[in-house]
């Protein structure tokens, strides 16, 4: 619960907003979620070392929703209205699409079961494989909607108070 805090206090100072934090923190359960579920569909215990990989994913979906906000952010600087920023944003060189390419072969090249230490490295690259193959995919449709509903609803709140 700390660690949530500081990470909401960090990006709170990061952004100069107390809304958009919250926007890139949606994504950390859809992570959660699906590295639960690789974990479980391939059988793999939930230990101290899988546990070590679920928080090596927050991480990286934290990295990944940052990016993605930003790209946002700068596309919302430039002028363009709200609708064209979500249309476009999957068309833009995507923020996520790097890690798809790099981190899931490279998490996956520790996944076989040889070599030394092969049973410790095994929960921790399953965990972070199903959780970055859900949080990429999900988190390419779940943090635009969210950030536009904040935006519509910030714009709804400034017309009626003006």
């Amino acid at each position: 619960m700390l660690a949530l805090a500081l990470v909401y206090i960090v990006l709170a100072s990061q952004f100069n907003s107390f809304l958009q934090p919250l926007i890139v923190m949606t994504a950390q359960p859809l992570a959660v979620v699906g590295g639960l579920f690789a974990l479980w569909i391939t059988g793999t215990s939930l230990n101290m070392i899988s546990m070590i990989g679920l928080i090596l994913l927050m991480g990286l979906v934290a990295k990944n929703s940052i990016l993605l906000v930003d790209l946002t952010n700068q596309l919302r600087d430039a002028g363009r209205a709200w609708t064209t920023r979500c249309a476009s944003l999957p068309r833009a060189p995507a923020p996520g699409a790097d890690d798809l390419a790099h981190r899931h072969p490279g998490a996956a090249a520790r996944r076989p079961r040889l070599g030394a230490g092969a049973d410790t490295n095994g929960p921790m690259a399953i965990a972070v494989i199903g959780g970055m193959v859900s949080s990429t995919l999900l988190t390419l449709v779940v943090v635009p909607v969210v950030y536009s509903l904040a935006e519509q609803g910030l714009q709804r709140l400034h017309r009626r108070s003006a």
